[in-house]
Order: C-alpha cells, then sequence, then structure tokens
C-alpha cells in the first residue's frame, strides 16, 4: 500500500525511511548499537539546561542510561534466539507526553523499526526528545534512521489505516474508544497487536509505618510525582488511597497538608477543573451513600467512602482528586481490582502480602504493585504484558547431527 504523507509532520526521520520500513531486516532484541543509541540519548537529554523544568524528561533520561538497559536485558539472556517482528507501528496517548518515547524504547529494544504516531498536542517535552533523537539518527546513529520515525497527523488523514495494514505489530495507547476506533482498521494475518485502554490505579499507605517513615515531606513529594505530574491522567496514577493499620487518622492528618503544600507551590491547574472537581463529587455522592467531602479548596479535593467502588474510580476527574477509605486489610481493595485496576503503589505493605491478597482472591487485574514515587516508572513489562517477547518472535533452530557442545 502507498502511503501518502502529505498532511504528515516528521519530527524523526522522514517519508522515505517511513516507506521503507516494512522491508527493513529486523534485529536481535537489546542489539548493542540500539542500546548504544539510547546511552547517547540520555547524555544528550542530561546536557541540556532545561531538562530540570520537566522531571518526567529527566527520568526518561536516567531511563535510557547504558547500565540501566543492561539491567532489563538479564531476563532475555536465556539462550531463546529471538528476532523483532518486523515493523511496529505505534499510536501514543494524548495525555502522557513521554509515553510515546516509552513505547518506541520497547520496540526498538525487541528488535523492530518503529513508526509512532505523537499526541496531537506538541508538548515541549516530546519536541526536545524528538529533536535529540533525529540529531543522533542523522549523525553518529545514521545504521538506525531505518528503524524510528515519529510524526503527527490529523485524526482524519488515511495513514493509520495504511500503517495498520503495512506493520507487523500495532500498539495502540489510549481510552476505550480510541482502541475500539484503531481496531476497526484491518492487520495483516500474522500481525501483533497490544491494548492499552482506560485503566485506574490505586494506593495503599499502613498508617504506623507512614507515621515512623523519617523523611515524610519526601514520601508526599513522592505521591505528589505520582499523581500531579500528569494531571493525575495517566493510567497508573492513583485514584483512590485506602489507610490501613490503627493510626490511620494520625497518619491522614499529617500526610495531607504535605502534599498540598507541594501541589500549592508548584502545581499550575486549569481553572475548568474546579468545575470538574465538584460535579465529579456530586455524582459520586449520589451513587455512593455515605461519600463525605473532605475538603474545601480546590486544589487538592478529598472524598471519603465507606468502601471503594468502581463507580466511583470511573467518575474521577484527575487533577488532584482522591477517593479515601480506611479498612484493615488489604481485602478493602477487591471491589475496584477487576480488569481496570493496573497499578497499586503503596508504602509499608510486604510484597508477601500482596501475594497472599492475589492468590487468595485471584483479581483480574492489579497487574502492578510498586512503592510510591514508582507509579509512571516504565517498565517493559506493562500492564501483564512483557513487551520484548510479544514484539519479537523466537527461532527455534534444533540440531540434526550431535553437536560438539564446545
Amino acid at each position: 500500500m502507498r502511503l501518502n504523507t502529505a498532511d504528515a509532520a516528521f519530527l524523526v526521520g522522514d517519508a522515505a525511511a517511513l516507506a521503507a520500513m516494512p522491508g527493513t531486516p529486523p534485529l536481535e532484541p537489546f542489539s548493542p548499537r540500539v542500546l548504544d543509541l539510547f546511552d547517547a540519548l540520555s547524555k544528550a537529554l542530561l546536557s541540556r539546561p532545561d531538562v530540570r523544568r520537566f522531571p518526567d524528561l529527566a527520568a526518561l533520561a536516567f531511563w535510557c542510561r547504558r547500565a540501566a538497559m543492561e539491567e532489563r536485558r538479564k531476563p532475555y539472556l536465556d539462550g531463546e534466539f529471538r528476532l523483532g517482528r518486523g515493523m511496529a507501528f505505534h499510536i501514543a496517548p494524548g495525555n502522557v507526553p513521554l509515553n510515546f518515547a516509552y513505547s518506541l524504547a520497547a520496540g526498538l529494544l525487541a528488535g523492530n523499526a518503529n513508526a509512532v504516531r505523537l499526541p496531537s498536542e506538541p508538548f515541549p517535552q516530546a519536541a526536545l526528545v524528538c529533536a535529540a533523537l533525529e540529531e543522533l539518527l542523522a549523525g553518529a546513529f545514521s545504521d538506525l534512521r531505518p528503524y524510528a520515525a515519529c510524526l503527527r497527523y490529523p485524526r482524519e488523514s488515511g495513514l493509520t489505516e495504511a500503517l495498520s495494514a503495512l506493520c507487523d505489530a500495532r500498539i495502540i495507547w489510549g481510552g476505550d474508544e480510541t482502541v475500539r476506533r484503531v481496531r476497526a482498521f484491518p492487520l495483516k494475518p500474522r500481525a501483533a497487536e497490544i491494548c492499552f485502554a482506560d485503566r485506574w490505579s490505586a494506593c495503599v499507605i499502613d498508617s504506623g509505618a507512614y507515621l515512623a517513615h523519617a523523611d515524610r515531606d519526601a514520601l508526599a513529594r513522592d505521591f505528589y510525582n505520582d499523581t500531579y505530574l500528569n494531571d493525575q491522567r495517566s493510567c497508573a496514577a492513583p485514584r483512590a488511597v485506602l489507610w490501613l493499620g490503627e493510626r490511620e487518622g494520625e497518619a491522614r492528618a499529617d500526610f495531607w497538608p504535605r502534599v498540598e503544600a507541594i501541589a500549592a507551590a508548584e502545581y499550575d491547574w486549569p481553572a475548568a477543573l474546579a468545575v470538574a472537581k465538584r460535579e465529579a463529587f456530586c455524582r459520586i455522592a449520589a451513587d455512593c451513600p455515605g461519600a463525605r467531602l473532605l475538603t474545601r479548596g480546590n486544589l487538592l479535593v478529598r472524598v471519603e467512602l465507606p468502601a471503594l467502588t468502581p463507580a466511583a474510580m470511573e467518575l474521577h476527574p484527575g487533577g488532584g482528586f482522591f477517593l479515601e477509605t480506611a479498612a484493615d486489610s488489604l481485602d478493602a481493595l477487591l471491589p475496584v481490582c477487576g480488569e481496570k485496576c493496573q497499578t497499586v503503589t503503596h508504602y509499608g505493605v510486604k510484597r508477601e502480602a500482596f501475594h497472599a491478597f492475589l492468590r487468595a482472591h485471584r483479581p483480574r487485574g492489579a497487574d502492578r504493585m510498586v512503592p510510591i514515587g514508582r507509579a509512571l516508572e516504565f517498565s517493559l513489562t506493562w500492564d501483564g504484558v512483557d513487551l520484548i517477547r510479544r514484539l519479537s518472535r523466537a527461532a527455534v533452530c534444533e540440531a540434526s547431527v550431535k553437536e560438539d557442545p564446545t
């Protein structure tokens, strides 16, 4: 199928590279040359004076370091020979500025040539990453130029349909409606597809462990980074907080003012959110008897519930809006641990307690249990999907004669 890129704007790569991708030979996962590229990208981003303006940009730069990549490579050193599937087509979400970069990274690390549709909003962080990557691919890493193209084009363009027909793997990040719309465009019969649709997340804090924490301001900062940095719009950003232990009242009274102080100093939020938050509370109160509004302002809104419910999680408006309840065990999480539950951040809860909860209830969701501060930290296993294995293929090579093991 011929690609019409007349209405596309390329931030990385060009139309010629994109058109050649279906015939570009795949690489082995974790190719040394790809690891070199990401290490160079890390250094390029960290050398920029404006990296401090964007915590998510700094996090990406550290994520791309060679040492970090080598650690991620270790689980795949199992003797299995793999190659990328071929061409991967990524559709990035519109609500997380740098998600596209992590998706591209997963595709490259798995050995694919990658076409990435960027969000329509021109996030400055995305522009910085694309500029640095384009410079590297136009210079010292020109041999990898056929493996990456990042472009922006209008929804009514025919490129999504055309790229879907050409690709060997399609990765859709976005809401349920985005997934449904893109799935209307057929793939090749052997093409793989990974869909990351609407999901929610929660947080669990053991009150006794929290009050014993030596640096509660740091924990509040980590929670702020998990939630406010992306306007609480990421699927991994906690919408609800479950307090455990007998001292939950004391812990709440100490924790929330610390979070609000950081938000007051740093969070720039649109006025329209004030109306959305109040409307969300009214709708939750109508659906959930016993719901109580615990705050007066709009910067940080807390709604206490007798129990967490899927309906309340669905009505979440973002921008510093938190459902809250207290209980004596992780079982209180179960009502919101259906297939829509992605991440549970936590402090003071042992890993064995989560294992026991998962074994006892076998929920359809809760794919990640990570410490507070790591909600947005991208992993190559995301939403329970091993991206390297899903975006590559195994080539089984069996001997026909006895071989000398040396």
